[in-house]
């Protein structure tokens, strides 16, 4: 059931519930159509790096979409021909170098609570890959949900290339994951491109569409996500997540506490309704 439509107690709704589609942001382009959400990061000319400050307008807005009425889903993408070639050397690496212990802390508690936003906003996340998708970009990609790429696409984790460890930002917990964990080891050792035609077959990208073609692959991918069940989408997706520290016991009770709840939502009774109306001209006709 679409948060827009349900009926809340105004005085708990102000606290809880706000519209997006309005939001400006500051460092990368936000629009919202159909209820589907463009991100595109916006530095062509630098491959779509990010800094300081557009690593902590993502955190927040995705902590935001938790309380979205407007938005159902999302797709984050890059202008030009790229996706995302990770922190900018100027703007980020540079600094690091010279920050100490406390400083550098806080920079990777916020990569990884811009992760743990993506994962926790109910919204489907489809990240739309193209050309260069490298370092926080590539995690950025692998922390979606779903992923469209190209086959010119060039994804790689080369933390290792900068004398770090691949253990960046869920990398270690989430790729192997995705692909598994000897394709996974191999990336994060080697910081090697993954190509889009590698990608697909590994399992990390769901499809591959052509460059120029790939925006709308993905918006209508995102768009296909709205027209379902929205409340129980976002149930699966935070499933997808916490069964990942379950035993089996525990999902399958998890799951059953989750579906019931589902089957509360107006959802529920007008796929029922809609199956009747459906059958019935067959039966009459009979």
């Amino acid at each position: 059931m679409n948060a827009s439509t349900e009926r809340v107690d105004p005085a708990l709704a102000a606290g809880n519930r706000k519209a997006l589609a309005g939001y400006r942001a500051e460092h990368f382009v936000w629009r919202v159509e159909g209820g589907v959400a463009t991100i595109t990061l916006n530095r062509p000319e630098r491959k779509n790096p990010l800094t300081f400050a557009s690593y902590a307008e993502l955190r927040d807005l995705f902590g935001d979409l938790k309380y979205a009425t407007d938005v159902h889903a999302v797709v984050v993408t890059g202008a030009g021909d790229n996706f995302c070639s990770g922190g900018d050397v100027h703007e980020i690496i540079g600094p690091l170098v010279r920050l100490k212990a406390p400083e550098l802390l806080m920079f990777t508690r916020m990569t990884g609570d811009l992760v743990k936003a993506m994962r926790a906003c109910p919204q489907p996340i489809v990240a739309a890959v193209d050309g260069v998708c490298a370092g926080a970009g590539a995690i950025v990609a692998m922390a979606s949900d779903l992923r469209v790429g190209t086959p010119r696409s060039k994804t790689a984790f080369l933390f290792n290339r900068v004398g770090l460890a691949g253990c960046d930002m869920g990398a270690c917990a989430m790729l192997p994951r995705i692909i598994g964990q000897g394709r996974a080891s191999e990336l994060l050792y080697t910081g090697r491109s993954m190509s889009g035609e590698e990608g697909e077959r590994w399992g990390f990208f769901n499809r591959l569409a052509a460059p120029e073609a790939l925006l709308q692959e993905a918006q209508a991918l995102a768009t296909s996500l709205v027209q379902g069940p929205t409340f129980a989408n976002g149930i699966t997706k935070t499933m997808l997540h916490q069964e990942w520290a379950m035993t089996l016991e525990q999902a399958i009770e998890a799951e059953a506490q989750a579906q019931a709840l589902c089957m509360l939502t107006q959802d529920f009774t007008r796929a029922y309704e809609a199956f009747v109306a459906k059958q019935k001209p067959k039966f009459e006709g009979n």
